[in-house]
């Protein structure tokens, strides 16, 4: 079977879709797109039709890259006032021989969730920390080994209901069904994810539109998470205010015009204007790159703020996304503000090379571990659209054919 997932990362500036395939642990990009999206307030969901006209806009041009019809997807939800708990407990291992099945890993986390969740907040996901076997711990992956008692310690992410059922109707208005639920910070950091990471304690951080959402990870672990109300649209209405432009201008001279330092900018770099007042204005590169450092340097402090907030350890890394990073020269910036454990993230996967896509892909790889965990396998796509989207492929990869998905028989664990 194939392993095939759509994912689909709600903000408050665009809707970002990403279908991908899992081959040997490696995540192939099948389409991607990015779309603005209307009726979202920092994060949250303000007025349900209008995010899903933008949802569905987005999800047309995948399918119309894709041939085949999206109606399954792994979903970011709102991590505003978000908690974070540890849980854990003990089962025992169903079968006569001990041997550790995905039943009993799968019992093991809904038993660590008992009486756990308050009545006004639903779950979001549960990540185990680490696994025992009789008296043996730390075991990260138990399936297929033996003993008579499976212990977990896990982490459980919830979140106010309204952020879960916000996501939920909007999403049934566009027919999609909700395979999986996700915090975005967890995306970003397993499309950062690698051996080195995920034996460190530092942050993640994305730089949104209308918000910077800071999280800290030990050991692959999100166990800190802040959010704070500042973001890129913070140097448009800069921009917008010195040159008496609307807010769209602005935004497009700070994405095509500008850069993240004026170290970088070209004195002789020139772009004519209209202000508001339809006045002509020449602005040079290097001008508009000094509002532009100029803000994002007070963004980053901030940002340097809350990371000693969160944490008083030391932190072994600081790995920065979101659009605004994108930018030319953001790294100079983040090193001088940051310090050198500080980068800004570096996605070379083909078909989402620039770093607003890092939540949901990232989300495709941390789904594709949640199923190889509890040792199942699944794809969003049934045979009737298989061959659809096979003979799509073979235009984009050069895979054969002769490994054909089989037909969908359930999900695993829904958390």
């Amino acid at each position: 079977m194939k392993r095939i997932y759509t994912s689909i990362d709600i903000g408050s500036d665009s809707i970002k879709v990403v279908v991908g395939e899992i081959i040997a642990k490696r995540l192939h990009i099948l389409a991607s797109t990015c779309v603005r999206s209307v009726g979202i307030s920092k994060g949250l969901i303000v007025d349900q039709s209008m995010v899903a006209k933008s949802i569905n806009l987005a999800i047309r041009e995948i399918e119309s890259m894709l041939g085949v019809k999206i109606d399954k997807a792994i979903i970011t939800v709102p991590s505003n006032n978000r908690e974070l708990k540890i849980v854990s407990s003990q089962v025992k291992v169903e079968s006569s021989d001990w041997e550790v099945s995905s039943n009993d890993i799968v019992k093991s986390l809904k038993k660590a969730l008992d009486n756990k969740i308050e009545k006004e907040r639903e779950l979001v996901t549960i990540i185990p920390i680490g696994f025992s076997l009789d008296n043996k711990e730390g075991i990260k992956e138990p399936l297929g080994l033996i003993g008579k008692k499976l212990g977990v310690k896990a982490i459980i992410s919830t979140v106010p209901k309204r952020n879960v059922y916000s996501v939920l109707n909007v999403l049934k208005e566009c027919n999609i069904e909700v395979v999986d639920l996700a915090l975005s910070p967890v995306g970003d950091y397993y499309m950062a994810k690698n051996k080195d990471l995920d034996s460190k304690l530092g942050a993640i951080v994305n730089i949104g539109s209308e918000t910077t959402n800071i999280s800290i990870f030990n050991k692959g672990i999100m166990i800190k998470n802040s959010i704070l109300d500042i973001g890129a649209k913070d140097i448009d209405n800069d921009i917008a205010f010195v040159y008496k432009v609307d807010r769209s201008t602005a935004r497009y001279l700070k994405e095509k015009f500008s850069v993240s330092s004026k170290k970088y900018a070209d004195t002789n770099d020139n772009y004519e204007i209209k202000t508001k007042n339809e006045e002509k204005l020449i602005i040079t590169q290097y001008e508009i790159s000094e509002i532009v450092e100029k803000r994002l340097i007070e963004i980053l402090k901030i940002i340097d703020k809350e990371i000693r907030l969160l944490t008083k350890r030391e932190i072994n890394y600081i790995i920065v996304t979101g659009g605004i990073s994108e930018l030319a020269g953001f790294g100079y910036i983040v090193d001088n503000v940051l310090g050198h454990k500080a980068t800004p993230l570096n996605i070379t996967t083909i078909g989402i090379r620039n770093n607003k896509f890092s939540t949901s892909a990232g989300l495709i790889r941390h789904f594709s571990d949640k199923l190889l965990l509890r040792g199942k396998e699944y794809s969003m796509f049934d045979e009737k659209n298989e061959q659809e989207l096979i003979a799509t492929k073979k235009k984009i990869m050069n895979i054969s054919n002769d490994t054909i998905l089989s037909k969908v028989f359930g999900y695993f664990f829904d958390n």
